[in-house]
């Protein structure tokens, strides 16, 4: 089923021709100076690498010709210049949100996972047990990220019903969007892959999300294991 099809699903039955859609185009930024480290970095401004604007730029190229009303991301430097690079010529410009900011990995932030692990074993593994409710000290769980994001979400979706949006987040960010719309618990968050510079689709009619497209990438070529490197991401 192509992700463009407009495919509305049986489950919404005789009302789901009255439903407008509203289409979310669903992207992570692009990879950062710090990505090949393996470094967590949460709400740091960290700048994207050559590499990762060249991941943005080609997935500018994947949605050229695609219509779209309005650009939303983070107020994060990597979101904010990676949703400007997809706003190319169109005479867009992107709205910064905190509300669409990475998870806050508190004491973590700025550490390599090596680093994490040697300092912080017990609470790593406690924190792999229950990803969804738990808090790193001075941080934000996945519910936290929820509870701040998904309002925004919802009342943009509705200021721009009928159209078409393109949200730039995270990699944490976009696992929580992705659970809501897939209705799983925030625990199977990080069963979610999302590479950098990726792609989802998610239709919206009414209340009811259909997912389109997850994890499309449009690769780029790098040397062996950059390119799903965590960094931001948990």
């Amino acid at each position: 089923m192509a992700a463009e099809s407009g495919y509305i699903p049986a489950a919404l039955g005789k009302a789901a021709g009255d439903a407008a859609r509203t289409r979310l185009y669903l992207a992570r930024h692009g990879a950062l100076v710090t990505s090949r480290q393996w470094r967590y970095v949460g709400h740091r401004d960290v700048a994207l690498s050559d590499e990762g604007r060249a991941q943005i730029r080609l997935l500018e190229g994947r949605l050229a010709g695609v219509p779209i009303d309005a650009i939303y991301c983070s107020d994060l430097v990597r979101t904010v210049e990676s949703a400007r690079l997809l706003a190319g010529a169109r005479g867009i410009a992107p709205v910064a949100c905190p509300e669409f900011r990475e998870i806050n990995i508190g004491r973590w932030e700025g550490m390599t996972l090596a680093e994490i692990l040697e300092r912080f074993q017990e609470e790593f593994s406690e924190r792999a047990r229950s990803i969804g409710s738990f808090r790193v000290a001075g941080g934000e769980s996945f519910a936290d990220v929820r509870e701040r994001a998904l309002p925004r979400l919802k009342r943009l979706l509705r200021e721009h019903a009928g159209g078409t949006v393109l949200l730039v987040g995270h990699g944490g960010l976009n696992r929580v969007v992705l659970c809501d719309a897939l209705g799983l618990d925030l625990n199977s968050a990080v069963r979610l892959e999302q590479t950098y510079a990726c792609l989802n689709i998610i239709d919206y009619f009414d209340d009811y999300p259909v997912v389109q497209l997850m994890n499309e990438t449009v690769p780029v070529r790098q040397p062996p294991h950059a390119e799903n490197q965590p960094g931001d991401a948990t």
